[in-house]
Order: C-alpha cells, then sequence, then structure tokens
C-alpha cells in the first residue's frame, strides 16, 4: 500500500500585469525568475521547498484566478505588512493572533485574496 498522501507542488495565478503582481509578492518576501517554456507566454517562478507559484499573464477576463485564496506562511506577519504598506494594498483582516499563528489577510494587487499567517511555532528573530 502506498502511505504517501499527495503534496501541492505548483499553483499558477494570471494577472494582467505581471510585472505589478510580483512586486507584491517579492514584499511578503517570495524570490522570482522570468521564465518561458516553448511557444508559451514569458511569465514568473518562485520556487520553495518543492512548491513553485506562478504568475502568467492575463489575457482576458476569462483567464482570471481572482477568485481563488491563496495563503503562504511567512517568518513575520507584521515586517509583511508594514513592507506591503507601500503599496497601500487593502487590508481585509488585521494581523491577530489565532490558533494557526499570527494571521492577516489582505488583497494583492490584482485582487486575490491572499492569507499570511505565522505559524505559533516560529520565532522571531
Amino acid at each position: 500500500m502506498n502511505t504517501s498522501i499527495p503534496a501541492p507542488n505548483l499553483l499558477v495565478i494570471r494577472s494582467p500585469n505581471i510585472d505589478r503582481a510580483v512586486t507584491f509578492y517579492e514584499k511578503i518576501g517570495m524570490q522570482f525568475e522570468r521564465h518561458a517554456h516553448g511557444k508559451g507566454p514569458e511569465h514568473y517562478a518562485s520556487e520553495t521547498g518543492g512548491f513553485v507559484f506562478e504568475i502568467y499573464p492575463q489575457r482576458n477576463d476569462a483567464g482570471g484566478t481572482t477568485n481563488a485564496r491563496l495563503g503562504f506562511q511567512v517568518e513575520s506577519v507584521d515586517d509583511a505588512l508594514q513592507s506591503l504598506d507601500a503599496l497601500n494594498v487593502e487590508i481585509i483582516s488585521p494581523a491577530k493572533d489565532s490558533e494557526w499563528g499570527r494571521r492577516a489577510v489582505v488583497r494583492d494587487l490584482d485582487g486575490h485574496t491572499v492569507e499570511l499567517v505565522t505559524p505559533p511555532n516560529i520565532e522571531s528573530c
């Protein structure tokens, strides 16, 4: 019997302005490289621990991904929010402690709902 369980390894969102979108995600600590595969469009990719997060261009309204809710573990929710402050992002739920750790919910520059969490077992440096 195979005891391995499915684990996410790829998430792709679409943006009408991929350079602007990358700016948001870099503010929470992600690092990106520009990629293009075969005849596909240029896009950005960030890989952490075998998980790949990609931002592809949105070609039309039908290709939108803003109904998806994204979640990222960050070293410090408070530091991430402070970094995002310069972008004037919408804060849906301000930082507060919860059973999952310190948590906040914001909207990225394209309208994706993004949950940021610092689990309780991560100590601040």
